[in-house]
């Protein structure tokens, strides 16, 4: 990446870690983004369909989607494969959340500069559940490397965390096939459905 694309890539982190930490409600968050990747070069929309994108479907916001929980101290390493350049990637744990859904593992990339990273995959995104559905391959609902810092993920003390899955997003990957993403482990794989954060994309917005 040389050139333009490192500036527009640079621009584009810039500008969602700013819509993260900004302070709006979730509606004046989701049509940022919106606006953001019907615009950006580094949009994970492909151009092709950037003219024709109106928006990113999301489950109606919900207090179902939000709890306050106890992390526990978790040990070890995991390899995620990014399907990428990026090869295999290496992420510690850093602490099993207890949540209403099931338990979840938080995870610190370990990498130069390191970043947050919780994915997860949840049961709207079974091709069994009867409803709108999420990705297949999970969401993200935090990964500080990419800027999305707070709002799914906020730690109120040391040992306990503030989740909210109205926040919870899709990889690039679930947008085109051009992108490649670490998807969740089976560690962070629940059965119970959580209606909450972005819906599948449809290519068609």
């Amino acid at each position: 990446m040389i050139g333009g694309d490192a500036v527009d890539l640079a621009d584009w982190r810039e500008r969602v870690a700013r819509m993260y930490l900004a302070d709006t409600d979730i509606a004046t968050f989701r049509a940022t983004r919106d606006e953001l990747f019907a615009t950006h070069p580094q949009s994970p929309v492909p151009p092709e369909r950037r003219d024709s994108f109106t928006g990113l479907s999301y489950f109606p916001e919900t207090d179902a989607g939000r709890a306050t929980v106890p992390m526990r101290p978790a040990d070890g390493e995991i390899s995620i494969d990014s399907g990428g350049p990026d090869g295999v990637l290496t992420y510690a744990r850093v602490g099993l959340l207890d949540t209403p859904w099931g338990e979840l593992t938080l995870f610190w990339l370990a990498a130069y500069g390191g970043g947050l990273f919780l994915p997860f995959r949840d049961g709207t995104a079974s091709r069994d559940y009867d409803g709108p559905r999420s990705y297949g391959a999970g969401r993200y609902l935090t990964d500080t490397v990419k800027g999305t810092f707070g709002r799914g993920l906020v730690f109120e003390t040391p040992d306990r965390v503030r989740l909210d899955i109205n926040y919870a997003y899709n990889p690039s990957c679930a947008y085109d096939d051009r992108w490649a993403c670490p998807l969740a482990p089976p560690e962070n794989r629940l059965d119970v459905p959580i209606p909450a954060g972005e819906l599948a994309h449809h290519g068609d917005g």
